[in-house]
């Protein structure tokens, strides 16, 4: 191994192909590990690998994101969206977010300088000259999305509709890769008309960002938010709390 010893406190978003279940243990490799920060609990490192990653990687990486730019965050109140706030902010940006009226001091808080209720506001109406807008909602929302961006803007969405980049990188079979085209089709064609771009994002493992990322949970520039935890017999209804909704960060599973 290298850089790591047996006893070390570790986290990771495992790559692709060893997700998408539960279980007590698993096997990853450990190019997807960081050592955990100092100071936090289980279930504080186990709420950050996949939001941070998915953050970093639209932020960072996908969207270069630089000091005085603008930037919109869906659902700030929530896994991904609480941690890209912070992150945005970190950069340099001025944010802005949707969240409900009850999370409006919460996602202040995290550093989002703007706050749209969606529930009775419109952020489109609200909204304007954004150069980066990170979209965990998807359908309609998409679309809005493009509208609010400055010429040159992106759109990056992790709910969908993939598009052609995401089924050649997984090397889909041609067919596959027709249907995912036209998926994404009406919304690529739309920010071509603005002079924007779209682009879906589908987070991979990286050690090497989250060592990055856990460096700035250590000097105290991100903070995981746990919205709840639930026992690892309990994940039904781990599972049937995060399909409701409404909790603030992310939803844990712990050990038995």
């Amino acid at each position: 191994m290298s850089g790591f010893r047996p006893g070390d406190q570790v986290f990771a978003r495992p790559r692709d192909g060893r997700i998408e279940t539960f279980a007590e243990r698993i096997a990853i490799d450990e190019a997807d590990l960081a050592h955990v920060p100092a100071g936090l609990s289980p279930a504080e490192a186990a709420s950050l690998p996949l939001v941070a990653l998915t953050a970093w990687q639209a932020l960072v990486v996908r969207g270069n994101l630089q000091p005085g730019q603008k930037v919109l965050v869906h659902a700030g109140a929530g896994g991904v969206g609480s941690v890209t706030i912070q992150l945005a902010k970190h950069l340099g940006a001025e944010v802005a977010t949707t969240a409900s009226a009850k999370n409006a001091d919460f996602v202040r808080d995290l550093g989002a300088d703007v706050v749209v209720d969606y529930r009775t506001q419109d952020f489109e109406a609200e909204l304007s000259g954004y150069d980066l807008v990170l979209d965990s909602v998807g359908g309609e929302n998409v679309v809005k999305s493009l509208r609010i961006l400055r010429p040159g803007g992106k759109v990056i969405g992790i709910a969908g509709p993939p598009d052609p980049a995401y089924a050649r990188a997984k090397g889909l079979n041609p067919v596959l890769r027709l249907a995912i085209a036209a998926l994404s089709g009406t919304v690529r064609r739309q920010a071509k008309k603005l002079a924007v771009t779209y682009e879906f994002l589908w987070m991979h493992a990286s050690g090497e960002q989250l060592r990055q990322i856990a460096a700035l949970v250590d000097d105290g520039t991100l903070r995981p938010v746990v919205g709840k935890s639930f026992p690892f017999d309990q994940t039904p209804q781990a599972l049937d709390a995060l399909g409701k909704g409404g909790l603030r960060g992310k939803v844990v599973i712990t050990g038995p």
